[in-house]
């Protein structure tokens, strides 16, 4: 009996041990990657390949104005027939944790899942998860040689990252903010887009204070529609005025003058072409109106030459696109340097893409305003910024969205619900 009692009293001691170790080295130990998982996700579901739903203007399309605005239509960027595509990643370690990232991925999500599966993913497995600076730099530093600094493939090392996060967060029962450095608030201001004095004003009801419309024409046609909207929101709020890269810089010059004259103008965002960064800092010395680009950009080093030149007065990269968390908190912080706001760009997306933005924005000072989608009603998938497939949603109030205070990002997948949405 006492040699049966001295056994159990040593296998419990040994146990209380094992768990005590445990305890003291949980966020110490190496976490290894065993697998990563791209996935395809369209909302709503297609029934064909993913080829059949890319759409452009044909080859020679013009811009519909007179005289030297009567050009090719450069601007005009693909579109998915009213469907939207994201690229989920799926990071599973030798623990058990599970990490989830995604890519900013709207037409030909398949080139983002090729890339991370036979280029990143090789680099990835049987690494610690934590190491999250050095294993961007690793996936970053795999084709820089070869000149690929944005595109698919920036956007699939932001899929990574931001699992990366997630995992990290998870390991450690912090809420990504917390691993950043703490959060300067609880929640972020959101706008909300908006194209008529009609939706301005369900906007401003709703509890929004800033709304974005879209306007591409010269400075002599349509601005009026800008002026009503202008006027619906008065003191309210703000209007902000998105170009997708319409104008030159001349034409520019005209139409940021008048918006000037209207007094409730928060940003003039994308008025030239990404590739003309010699002509923003031009346009920012000509106008009051706040200049805003970034979501055509996808590392620090294209928006340090921005900042030495002045060129912006606010950027907006997308965490999706812009190398996740990591690359996007390196952004934000030189733009803090130089006295630059931001505002993450969050066009639309699925909940790790709107989780890491939320939490990137609360724990940035010169972070102001965030992206929260178009006037629709929350009833599908893109709506809901993805919460319908969330078992716990993101809290999105009209005008700001708090942050999640669970693990990680702080989203659990309804697996069921999320089956709804795969392509692949």
């Amino acid at each position: 009996m006492s040699v049966c009692l001295a056994a159990a009293s040593v296998f419990s001691l040994s146990r209380v041990g094992a768990l005590a170790s445990l305890k003291a080295t949980r966020g110490t130990a190496p976490l290894k990657i065993t697998k990563v998982e791209p996935i395809i996700v369209s909302a709503p579901m297609i029934d064909g390949p993913l080829s059949d739903y890319v759409e452009m203007p044909p080859i020679g399309t013009m811009k519909e104005r007179r005289g030297l605005g009567y050009r090719l239509n450069h601007s005009f960027p693909s579109r998915t027939k009213g469907h939207s595509f994201d690229l989920l990643v799926k990071i599973t370690t030798s623990e058990g944790i599970i990490g989830w990232g995604e890519a900013h991925a709207p037409v030909a999500p398949a080139v983002h899942a090729k890339v991370i599966t036979d280029l990143l993913g090789p680099i990835l497995i049987g690494q610690d998860a934590r190491r999250i600076g050095p294993l961007f730099e690793k996936m970053y530093s795999s084709q820089r040689l070869r000149g690929y600094a944005s595109g698919f493939y920036t956007d699939s090392i932001a899929a990574v990252d931001i699992a990366l996060w997630d995992i990290l967060g998870k390991y450690l029962n912090q809420p990504v903010y917390q691993l950043l450095g703490g959060k300067y608030r609880d929640s972020i201001p959101t706008y909300q887009g908006a194209g008529t004095p009609e939706d301005a004003e369900q906007s401003m009801e709703e509890g929004f204070s800033a709304i974005k419309m879209g306007f591409n024409k010269s400075s002599n046609q349509g601005f009026d529609v800008i002026e009503k909207v202008s006027e619906v929101v008065g003191s309210r709020g703000q209007v902000f005025i998105d170009s997708l890269g319409a104008f030159k810089l001349h034409e520019a010059i005209k139409v940021g003058r008048r918006l000037d004259e209207l007094g409730n103008i928060g940003w003039f965002e994308d008025a030239l072409m990404p590739e003309d960064t010699m002509s923003y800092p031009i346009l920012a010395e000509a106008l009051d109106t706040a200049v805003c680009a970034g979501e055509g950009f996808a590392n620090r080093f294209q928006f340090r030459d921005l900042f030495m030149k002045r060129s912006l007065d606010i950027i907006n990269p997308d965490v999706g696109r812009a190398g996740g968390i990591t690359e996007c908190k390196r952004i934000a912080d030189m733009a803090d340097t130089f006295g630059i706001l931001w505002s993450p760009h969050v066009s639309s997306g699925f909940p790790p893409y709107v989780a890491a933005s939320i939490h990137l924005a609360v724990a940035t000072p010169n972070a102001v305003i965030m992206e929260a989608g178009n006037i629709h009603k929350a009833t599908d998938v893109r709506g809901s910024r993805g919460n319908l497939l969330l078992k716990e949603p993101l809290d999105f109030q009209p005008g700001y969205a708090v942050v999640p205070e669970r693990p990680g990002l702080g989203i659990e997948f309804d697996e069921k619900e999320l089956k709804k949405v795969i392509v692949n």
